[in-house]
C-alpha cells in the first residue's frame, strides 16, 4: 500500500507531537539556541548547585526528546524521505552538542569523595537521583577526564554510524525480487516473507527464503563489514573505559549482574534437548522425510490459524487481559482511541514493530499489521511496552522513568501470556487449541530459545573480536551456523541459506540486547501465572513494577513482581511451561 491509501483510524496521530513541519523546526531551532550549560562547569559539588543543575537538564532534555521523537516517527514512516532523514540527523547532531558542553557532569561527580556522594544520595532535596547518583558512584572507575568524555561523546555519532548503513540497506537498497503471491507478481518485502514463512505452501516457502537470503548473500561481505564495524565500536568503549569484555560493559551499564546472564545461557543449554524433543515431533506431524529451515514456522494446525481484522484483534485483546483490571483495560483501549498506532505495511515504512514513549507524551506503536496469529499477539505485546512506559512515565520522575532495557520486554511478553492463557481457557475447539498450545511452544522457541541462540552469537563474535580475530562474512556465517545446529538439532536439515540469518538481524547492532527477550520471557510467564493465580495482590505487585522506571536497578524491580532472577525458579519454570506444553500437545495430537 501506498500511505496515502490507509484510513486515518490507521495511521499514528503525530501532530500529538508537533501540529506540522513548521512547529517542528521553531522548536528545534529554538533548542538549539538554548544550550546553555557551561555555566554550571565546575560548580557540581553542592547540592544546591547539582540540583540547579540537574533542573536546567531535565528541561531541555524533555523539550529535546519531543523534536526527537517527532523526526523519528516521521522518518519511520518512509525512511526513503530525505527530507525526514535530514530531520533525524539534525536531532541527532543536537544530542552530541549537548552531551559535548555536559560532559562535565560524570568527571565531576566522579572526582567527589565517597562521602560527599553518599551525602547527596541521602540529601532529601536530592531524592529524585538517589539511584542515579548511586550508579555514578558505582562507575568512578569506568570515567575518564572531562577532556576524554568530551571526545567520546563527539565521537558517538560518527561510531553509530553501523546501525545507520545496516538500517539503510536492510529497508530501502535490499535488492528483494518480485515473486508470484496470490495470484500476482509482488515485491517481496520482510512482511511478506513473515506471511509466507508462516503459510502452508510449501514450495512458495521453500522460493520466497532461498530469494529472500539470495538477496543478502549479494551484499553478505558488506554486511559482515557493517557488523565488524559495530563490533568494534563495542571493543573502543569496553577498552577506553577499562571493561574486561564488552558484555561485561553492556551488563555493568545495565545494573545486572553476569550471574544473570550465565544462568540463562546454562538453563537454555541444559533444556536444548527439548527443543531437538519439538522439532522432531514437527518433522513427525508434517510428514517430512526431510525437515529444512523453511518448514519449522508455519502452525502445524493451519486450519485453526487466527485471523482477524485489526479491530477484532485489538477487541480480543482486551479480553484477554482482562486480569489486569479496569484500569489497565481502560488504558490499553486508549491506544486505538487516541490513534497512538500506524497500524499498516506502507512501502517504505520501516519493517518490524515497537513502541516509543518518551517522558510527557503518550506512547507511541508501529506495527506492519497482516492477518495472522503471531501479528494480533504483536498488538499485545507493543502495548504492553506502551503501557509500561506510560505508567513509569506517570509515576516517576523524569531521572527515574526511562527504565532499562533489560526489563523492557516484560510488560510486553506478561500480555502475549496472559493472552494465550485466556484463549486456551476459553475455547472449546480442539483443533483451536493444538493451534495455540503450538503457538505458545513457538512463542517460548523463538523468544526464550532463539534469543539465546542470539545472545550466543553475540557474546562469540565480540569475544573473537576481542581476541584479535578479523570478522568476515564467512567466519560469522560459519558460527552462526555451528549455532543454528546446536540449538535446532538432527530433526531438520541446516540449509546452506540459514548460514547468513545473522546478517539480517537489527537487534546486533544493540549490542547484547536481544538475550532480554529471553530474560523477558522467563520473568513474564513468572508473572503470569502468579497473577492468574494469586489474582488482585499479584495485579497490584506488578503494576509496582510497571510504575517502577528505574528507581533501583531492573533485578530488584522484578522481586517486586514476583520474580526473582538471582535464582535458578523462574528459569527452572520457564522451562518447565514448554514442557508440560510439549507434553499436552502429544496428548492432543
Amino acid at each position: 500500500m501506498q500511505r496515502n491509501q490507509v484510513k486515518e483510524q490507521f495511521k499514528w496521530k503525530i501532530s500529538d507531537v508537533f501540529e506540522s513541519d513548521e512547529a517542528w523546526e521553531k522548536a528545534f531551532s529554538e533548542l538549539e539556541g538554548k544550550i546553555d550549560f557551561a555555566k554550571y562547569r565546575g560548580t557540581l559539588n553542592t547540592a544546591e548547585n547539582l540540583l540547579a543543575y540537574f533542573k536546567a537538564s531535565e528541561a531541555f532534555s524533555v523539550a529535546m526528546m519531543r523534536v526527537y521523537l517527532y523526526a523519528f516517527l516521521k522518518h519511520d514512516e518512509d525512511v526513503r524521505v530525505t527530507k525526514y532523514n535530514s530531520y533525524l540527523a539534525k536531532v541527532m547532531s543536537l544530542f552530541t552538542k549537548v552531551g559535548a558542553e555536559t560532559a562535565y557532569e560524570t568527571p565531576e561527580l566522579t572526582a567527589l569523595p565517597d562521602e560527599t556522594l553518599d551525602a547527596f544520595i541521602s540529601d532529601p532535596r536530592l531524592k529524585d537521583y538517589d539511584y542515579m547518583l548511586s550508579r555514578v558512584k558505582a562507575s568512578k572507575k569506568h570515567t575518564l577526564s572531562e577532556k576524554e568524555e568530551i571526545i567520546l561523546t563527539h565521537a558517538s555519532e560518527p561510531l553509530a554510524v553501523a546501525g545507520d548503513v545496516f538500517e539503510m540497506l536492510d529497508n530501502a537498497e535490499l535488492d528483494l525480487p518480485e515473486i508470484e503471491y496470490a495470484g500476482e507478481k509482488v515485491r517481496l518485502s520482510h512482511g511478506l516473507y513473515s506471511v509466507i514463512m508462516n503459510g502452508s505452501d510449501r514450495e512458495k516457502r521453500k522460493e520466497a527464503f532461498t530469494l529472500y537470503y539470495a538477496a543478502y548473500k549479494k551484499i553478505l561481505r558488506t554486511l559482515a563489514t557493517t557488523y565488524y564495524g559495530n563490533v568494534k565500536t563495542d571493543i573502543f568503549y569496553k577498552t577506553v573505559r577499562g571493561y574486561g569484555s564488552c558484555l561485561e560493559k553492556a551488563l555493568f551499564e545495565e545494573d545486572v549482574s553476569p550471574e544473570v546472564y550465565r544462568r540463562l545461557v546454562d538453563c537454555v543449554t541444559e533444556n536444548v534437548p527439548l527443543l531437538h524433543d519439538y522439532m522432531a515431533l514437527r518433522k513427525e506431524l508434517l510428514g517430512y522425510d526431510e525437515m529444512h529451515m523453511y518448514d519449522i514456522y508455519p502452525t502445524l494446525v493451519a486450519e485453526a490459524e487466527l485471523r482477524l481484522p485489526f479491530d477484532e484483534a485489538f477487541d480480543l485483546c482486551l479480553k484477554g487481559l482482562a486480569p489486569l483490571g479496569e484500569e489497565y483495560l481502560a488504558l490499553f483501549a486508549k491506544g486505538r482511541s487516541e490513534r497512538w498506532i500506524d497500524v499498516e505495511e506502507t512501502e517504505g515504512k520501516r519493517n518490524g514493530a515497537y513502541s516509543i514513549g518518551i517522558y510527557g507524551n503518550h506512547p507511541f506503536v508501529l506495527l506492519n499489521y497482516q492477518q495472522t496469529a503471531h501479528d494480533v499477539f504483536t498488538i499485545a505485546h507493543e502495548m504492553g511496552h506502551s503501557l509500561h512506559s506510560y505508567y513509569s512515565n506517570t509515576f516517576e520522575p523524569y531521572v527515574k522513568s526511562d527504565y532499562k532495557i533489560f526489563v523492557a520486554e516484560v510488560a510486553s511478553t506478561v500480555n502475549e501470556v496472559l493472552l494465550l492463557k485466556y484463549l486456551l481457557k476459553t475455547t472449546e475447539d480442539g483443533k483451536l487449541k493444538r493451534y495455540l498450545l503450538n503457538y505458545y511452544l513457538d512463542m517460548i522457541r523463538t523468544t526464550l530459545f532463539r534469543q539465546t541462540q542470539f545472545a550466543e552469537f553475540e557474546e562469540k563474535a565480540h569475544a573473537l573480536a576481542e581476541s584479535g580475530e578479523p570478522l568476515n562474512d564467512d567466519n560469522l556465517s560459519a558460527l552462526y551456523l555451528a549455532l543454528n545446529k546446536k540449538y535446532y538439532g538432527d530433526a531438520v536439515v541446516h540449509d546452506e541459506e540459514i548460514a547468513y540469518e545473522w546478517a539480517r538481524i537489527p537487534h546486533f547492532y544493540r549490542s547484547f540486547y536481544v538475550y532480554k527477550y529471553a530474560t523477558g520471557i522467563t520473568a513474564a510467564i513468572c508473572i503470569a501465572n502468579r497473577i492468574l493465580s494469586e489474582g488482585e495482590r499479584a495485579v497490584e505487585d506488578y503494576k509496582k513494577f510497571l510504575k517502577g522506571g528505574c528507581s533501583a536497578d531492573p533485578v530488584s524491580l522484578l522481586k517486586l513482581a514476583g520474580a526473582d532472577l538471582t535464582t535458578e525458579k523462574p528459569f527452572a519454570a520457564a522451562m518447565e511451561e514448554f514442557a508440560e506444553a510439549l507434553a499436552q500437545f502429544k496428548t492432543l495430537s
